[in-house]
């Protein structure tokens, strides 16, 4: 087959050891960004099975309508850019493996390095320390404080265990399903919503991004939280009400930020509010981003080529197109 794999920025994945599943396959790696219509579909115009890197490039219906050759869409974990009833409709195959049991570590640990820079304020140090002035403040320690996590999933319980060796208190926050099921498995569940934000030294969020959870955190949220609060995310910038984050660390509440992810990627401009801010840490959304998550989850998205070349694909999101 002809495999495309588009956004490979770095040139990794032909180094990855499990690469070797495409071999006797004509795979044509791109290592730039692009997203604009004609040039995309010039780009794709002969690729019968698309293989994508998260989120970095959206697969909407114009550009769908352009690629006649297109049969497989691989990729791993959710989907909202790509326009899945057109891939059916079009008789394109979406696999994507959704890796249940086993978190993102590598996000797990992004999550606490996060924590761990806004609270001591390791870069506004690094920053002074080159400058020639040593010190330029005094950090805050994690441990006795409460961690809240909203988000009962695989990546948010992975931040709480490891929340246990920081001596930190740990609270959940979720759908009532999930909050239920927190109880059940022994976690503190505040009384209120309010009360979750209120009370939450530091607040991660791990939410997936759907329809249904896009501005789940509104500004009134973040209104309560307190003045100190970090508010930390590693998982979509939709999640919070567009605008409401800058607004809300523009009044004090809460204090500080720490942030993988953004409304438009890759980020480019460096204007950008929340670049600028001396209350904010930031990072160009690396929390998926290391050699050992790649060889996981491109060992997964090669798997469903080779599925799909053998005439038996797996992990199909639309299986109406099978029919």
């Amino acid at each position: 087959m002809k495999v495309t794999i588009l956004d490979d920025y770095f040139d990794t994945i032909r180094h990855l050891p499990c690469f070797g599943k495409l071999a006797g396959h004509d795979v044509t790696i791109w290592n730039d960004h692009l997203q604009d219509l004609d040039p995309l579909a010039e780009r794709l115009a002969d690729t019968e099975a698309l293989v994508l890197i998260r989120e970095r490039t959206h697969i909407r219906t114009p550009l769908l309508k352009r690629l006649p050759n297109l049969k497989l869409i691989s990729q791993r974990s959710v989907y909202p850019h790509i326009d899945v009833d057109t891939c059916t409709s079009q008789g394109i195959v979406v696999s994507s493996g959704q890796h249940p049991g086993t978190p993102s570590y590598a996000t797990v640990e992004l999550t606490w390095g996060l924590i761990l820079a806004a609270m001591r304020q390791i870069p506004q140090q690094m920053q002074s320390l080159k400058s020639g002035t040593w010190q330029n403040g005094i950090g805050d320690s994690v441990g006795g404080k409460t961690l809240g996590i909203y988000g009962y999933g695989r990546i948010g319980t992975a931040v709480a265990e490891i929340a246990k060796s920081f001596r930190m208190k740990v609270q959940f926050w979720a759908s009532d399903d999930s909050r239920e099921r927190a109880r059940a498995d022994g976690w503190h569940v505040p009384e209120s919503r309010e009360d979750f934000f209120a009370t939450s030294d530091v607040l991660s969020l791990h939410v997936r991004l759907y329809p249904s959870t896009r501005g789940l955190i509104t500004a009134q949220d973040l209104a309560g939280m307190k003045p100190s609060a970090l508010l930390v995310n590693t998982s979509r910038a939709p999640l919070i009400e567009t605008g409401a984050l800058v607004s809300a660390l523009d009044a004090g509440r809460p204090g500080m930020a720490a942030v993988d992810v953004y409304e438009e990627e890759p980020v480019r401009d460096t204007s950008l509010a929340l670049l600028n801010m001396p209350n904010v840490v930031a990072t160009p959304h690396i929390g998926y981003v290391t050699k050992d998550e790649y060889e996981i989850q491109f060992s997964d998205i090669f798997q469903q080529i080779l599925a799909f070349d053998a005439g038996a694909p797996i992990n199909v999101v639309n299986p109406d197109v099978l029919t």
